[in-house]
């Protein structure tokens, strides 16, 4: 039975829409799942709105000073509504995109992963598909938050709608890509079990060379160029610098074909990596 199950497994990792009604279930279930416990994430909306409107007092503070010193109006060439709008997206796609623990390493630290090895669904079909529901619970959330930046945080807007269409299309990229990435490291789980310290190194580096924490373009150069040849920078500053109009016309299709390349890249080291996990997994009994 375990060498079918694994044959299944190596086959079907990527298999086509056959099963896209079972995968859809699971992602409603996590998704009716997390609003049960929806005082969490109304908790976690109050500390992102707080942490948005300090966003605006610190940054107005930045700006003014420098404009006392300088005689300018912003920094560099980066006006003050624009730095706020990139800082509060960033933190918005981080909030939204990582929200916690990865739930393929959960199921290998309890030992359930055996259970859903036994079902027709893939299994990281299966860790994927939920976190779709838990993301598509935190959206209503992400909206609040949204609203509450456009009136208090003084976000601006997309500089037109081409860049507005152009920040649509590249997040949903820097989602896929974002998945992937932290699918991969929940896998280490297969290896070590414990994935908390990979996880939060993860989500620290994840932080800064996506541009999550600053802008790739306040970072000095040796450090922009390493971020650029890193997935991180796809998931976070490709979308903002989309919406700001900071990569328009060839830069702007560059950049969609780099997070594209990045989803291809990442789908084969995935696949990889599951066949070398699948081998590490012992069914007692089966």
């Amino acid at each position: 039975m375990s060498h079918v199950v694994a044959g299944r497994e190596l086959t079907g990792l990527f298999a086509g829409p056959s099963r896209l009604a079972a995968y859809v279930e699971l992602a409603r279930i996590r998704f009716w799942t997390t609003l049960t416990y929806r005082i969490d994430y109304l908790c976690g909306t109050g500390v992102l709105l707080l942490q948005i409107f300090l966003f605006r007092v610190v940054w107005s503070s930045v700006y003014a000073d420098r404009a006392a010193v300088e005689g300018a109006g912003g920094v560099g060439s980066v006006g003050l509504s624009v730095q706020l709008a990139y800082v509060t997206l960033a933190a918005l796609h981080f909030w939204v995109f990582n929200p916690g623990p990865s739930e393929l390493a959960r199921r290998v630290y309890e030992g359930k992963i055996a259970i859903d090895l036994a079902r027709p669904a893939g299994v990281v079909q299966q860790a994927i598909a939920g976190q779709v529901g838990v993301t598509a619970a935190m959206l209503p959330f992400a909206a609040l938050a949204l609203l509450f930046a456009t009136v208090v945080g003084g976000m601006a807007p997309p500089t037109s709608i081409g860049a507005f269409v152009g920040y649509v299309v590249a997040v949903c990229m820097a989602y896929v890509v974002t998945l992937l990435l932290s699918t991969l490291v929940g896998m280490m789980a297969f290896w070590i079990l414990e994935v908390s310290g990979p996880m939060l190194i993860y989500r620290t580096v994840a932080q800064v060379m996506s541009g999550a924490i600053a802008p790739l373009w306040f970072m000095p150069d040796w450090l922009r160029q390493l971020a650029h040849v890193l997935p991180f920078q796809a998931t976070t500053y490709t979308p903002i610098a989309i919406y700001l109009g900071k990569l328009t016309g060839e830069d702007l299709w560059l950049a969609l074909a780099t997070q594209g390349l990045w989803v291809l890249v990442l789908c084969v080291l995935l696949r990889l990596v599951w066949m070398r996990a699948l081998r590490r997994v012992v069914i007692q009994g089966g």
